[in-house]
């Protein structure tokens, strides 16, 4: 086995001090067990990445932790004959960048099962671009479409729309001809949710009833909602008979004040979205429709920026206080 050096951004704790990152010098030998090793060209920023950084224990099970929940790049070494040396590859969901560590690291060891043959239409960037934020929106409206929400049922609402999954959700709507409404508290980027496909931009204020109403005037045919909390019971109470809510976020909070009343009178569908384990089969259907009818990459190129390791823990720190919008993406190295 090699010996090189690699670097890797790594979590650590001394006692009962506050979490640190830095960045190390590892080698493959300390890489946790799999069959397939990778080297890493990208991997992305994501809120669970950002709360990874900080050791969360909801998210972070044991240090040293490398984070990173997603990560695109070729296959090195392999135990397993699905996989040869030079294949082009993706690694979303599972336990990576969690349970296990993840994608801030010039090389990973993986399961053979966590990993994805990266479309060919799909360089490593844009399938970063997209990542555990495109696969999660795409995931979100593929429900929506299940649900029988056509186009012409009326506007679709798409909560956190500067973030990466509500960007991405915005421009996949678009592009299948949903009308969307973008919900932001960043007013300065009105334009390129515009330019996204949103039809029209309205503020958090919009979607966070605090009123005691059982049920609102319907407004929605569906929603994707990355927020959570009120906002969520807001968006339910206020979606049209027949609707489909997507939820796939909680920065807004993790409880859910409301009554049964937009279930069992306007039989709303609340349609939770997972896609850490999301079964292989319907994985491979996603990346398939991200890569072929749904590709968007070109459309989100605007979004996206690249960052060093070394550039990591200001991005974090920027995340967790909401002021990023778009897709991050890592490459590491050390600039």
């Amino acid at each position: 086995m090699t010996t090189e050096k690699f670097p890797a951004l790594v979590v650590r704790r001394e006692g009962k001090s506050e979490a640190t990152i830095a960045i190390e010098q590892l080698s493959r030998s300390e890489l946790p067990p799999g069959d397939v090793v990778i080297e890493v060209e990208y991997s992305s920023l994501n809120y669970k990445d950002a709360l990874a950084c900080h050791a969360h224990p909801g998210v972070v099970r044991q240090l040293p932790h490398v984070p990173g929940i997603d990560c695109a790049g070729k296959v090195i070494e392999s135990e397993v004959e699905e996989f040869s040396v030079g294949d082009p590859v993706l690694v979303t969901g599972y336990n990576f960048g969690s349970g296990a560590w993840g994608g801030y690291s010039a090389e990973v060891r993986v399961p053979a099962s966590w990993v994805v043959p990266r479309p060919e239409t799909l360089s490593p960037r844009e399938a970063m671009i997209y990542g555990t934020a495109g696969f999660t929106a795409a995931q979100c409206v593929h429900a929506i479409q299940h649900h029988g929400i056509e186009p012409d049922r009326g506007e679709v609402v798409v909560t956190g729309a500067t973030g990466g999954v509500g960007s991405i959700a915005v421009a996949l709507l678009a592009k299948l001809d949903y009308t969307v409404v973008a919900v932001t508290g960043k007013p300065e980027y009105t334009d390129l949710l515009l330019k996204l496909g949103a039809q029209r931009i309205i503020g958090r204020e919009d979607v966070d009833d605090h009123s005691d109403k059982q049920l609102l005037p319907s407004q929605w045919s569906a929603a994707v909602d990355t927020v959570g909390g009120n906002t969520l019971a807001t968006l339910l109470r206020s979606t049209a008979y027949r609707g489909c809510v997507t939820a796939c976020g909680l920065v807004g909070g993790d409880t859910l004040p409301l009554t049964v009343y937009p279930f069992i009178l306007r039989g709303v569908t609340l349609s939770g979205i997972d896609s850490a384990k999301c079964p292989r089969g319907p994985r491979m259907e996603i990346w398939d429709l991200l890569s072929g009818a749904w590709n968007v990459a070109e459309q989100l190129e605007p979004l996206a920026r690249e960052v060093s390791l070394n550039q990591v823990s200001s991005e974090v720190e920027a995340m967790l206080a909401g002021k990023n919008h778009g897709r991050i993406l890592v490459r590491p190295v050390v600039d």
